[in-house]
């Protein structure tokens, strides 16, 4: 048997960033290389009705039920894709055991893993970190999940003693840039329910997610020569920054916490003459993510008229839904997962996602999916890092609850 570490090393070679601006499915060819890597090992393994759906932008594989017991069929999902935020090829991953203080990810550019900044780590003194050199992101959001699904499954092939039921699992494309699942087929995957394995760390247990929509706001200027501009030049750069400064300044992700929403501009690039700037708009309460769409339209309309007409333009797509609504009926589910991860020694630690994942989506079309760790830190960023010794405690927590179900 591979050990998950070792897997998730070899996992995280496959370049598999997203690419929003790209309009196949998946949205890079990492992907379409890493799944089809990931079809023939499920298919090695021995996984049975393994199926190639990567034009779809995903894979789906299942694992027999050995059980003579009536059960329900459970699911586990992950995606392949590393967020677009930080560079994804050419990740120079290493091991090391932390023995406290700071971590020197590379001596020749002097980038350090801080303690001070990064103050979770003294939760992992004694345990053994896997890091880059502090010039890509990791990848353990989600190769760790996938390296847990695919380590958990080769285990239950190996010991049959442990009865289950049917276990189907599926690995996704494009969950960071919000089509993980735009093709998923719900019906033919066959699960009752499901598990993203899309956490961050150890104990992690979410099921309510922000709703989630993105905007763009185009600026349409006016540029003439700055010497004779008085009453001519209208500058999209600096209309844009009064829009941007327009919205609630504290109301952003470096000052909210907890089930607190906000407005993140997140990409903005442009000219006198024209502008993009790209927001995303989050808020856990569905009434108050309404309201802040229509603010941010209102403010958009008070801006144009301000200006002219069409000096303003702005376009906001809803990405997905608090699945707390689709859970809340069905609470098994998450009861279940509980209880695996006390079995397992862990404490469950439930929080709200300050974020999303295919599982949102996934609940909405009939699929209830809650979200278990993964075990990573500092997801999306130079500095991320995932121990070894939890990405082992999620494994064991998808084979618990393969039994739970089987015993259910």
């Amino acid at each position: 048997m591979e050990s998950v570490d070792k897997r998730f090393l070899r996992y995280v070679q496959f370049a598999t960033t997203s690419d929003e601006e790209s309009e196949t499915t998946p949205s890079s060819e990492g992907q379409v290389l890493f799944l089809k890597e990931l079809l023939k090992e499920v298919e090695a393994l021995g996984l049975k009705n393994c199926r190639d759906h990567i034009s779809k932008g995903y894979i789906t594989a299942e694992l027999p039920k050995n059980t003579e017991k009536e059960c329900a069929t459970v699911g586990f999902i992950a995606h392949v894709d590393t967020s677009p935020d930080a560079p994804g090829k050419g990740i120079k991953a290493r091991t090391l055991l932390h023995e406290g203080g700071d971590i020197l990810l590379n001596p020749e550019l002097g980038i350090t893993l801080s303690q001070a900044e990064f103050p979770e780590l003294n939760q992992y003194i004694g345990k053994h970190l896997i890091v880059t050199d502090g010039t890509t992101l990791l990848g353990a959001d989600d190769k760790a999940g996938v390296s847990e699904i695919m380590t958990a499954m080769e285990y239950l092939l190996h010991h049959p003693e442990i009865k289950h039921g049917t276990i189907k699992i599926a690995f996704t494309a494009d969950e960071e840039i919000g089509r993980g699942v735009d093709f998923f087929d719900v019906k033919e995957f066959g699960a009752e329910w499901a598990y993203t394995m899309d956490g961050g760390e150890i104990g992690e247990l979410e099921y309510e997610n922000f709703n989630a929509a993105s905007a763009k706001v185009v600026v349409n200027g006016r540029n003439v020569h700055p010497g004779y501009a008085k009453g001519k030049m209208k500058n999209a750069l600096s209309i844009a920054m009064e829009f941007a400064q327009a919205l609630p300044h504290a109301e952003v992700p470096e000052q909210t916490e907890g089930r607190e929403g906000f407005f993140h501009l997140n990409q903005m690039e442009g000219t006198v003459e024209r502008c993009e700037l790209h927001y995303i708009i989050r808020d856990h309460d569905r009434t108050r993510f309404e309201e802040r769409k229509k603010s941010f339209a209102t403010l958009a309309k008070k801006i144009d008229e301000k200006y002219g007409k069409e000096t303003l333009c702005t376009e906001i797509k809803d990405q997905y839904y608090n699945m707390l609504e689709k859970v809340t009926p069905v609470m098994h589910v998450v009861d279940i997962a509980k209880q695996a991860m006390k079995d397992c020694g862990i404490e469950p630690k439930v929080s709200p996602i300050r974020g999303g994942t295919d599982g949102a989506r996934l609940s909405f079309e009939g699929l209830p999916c809650p979200n278990i760790f993964a075990g990573g830190h500092n997801f999306h960023s130079r500095f991320e890092y995932v121990p070894i010794e939890s990405m082992e405690a999620a494994v064991s927590v998808i084979i618990r609850i393969c039994e739970l179900v089987e015993k259910r």
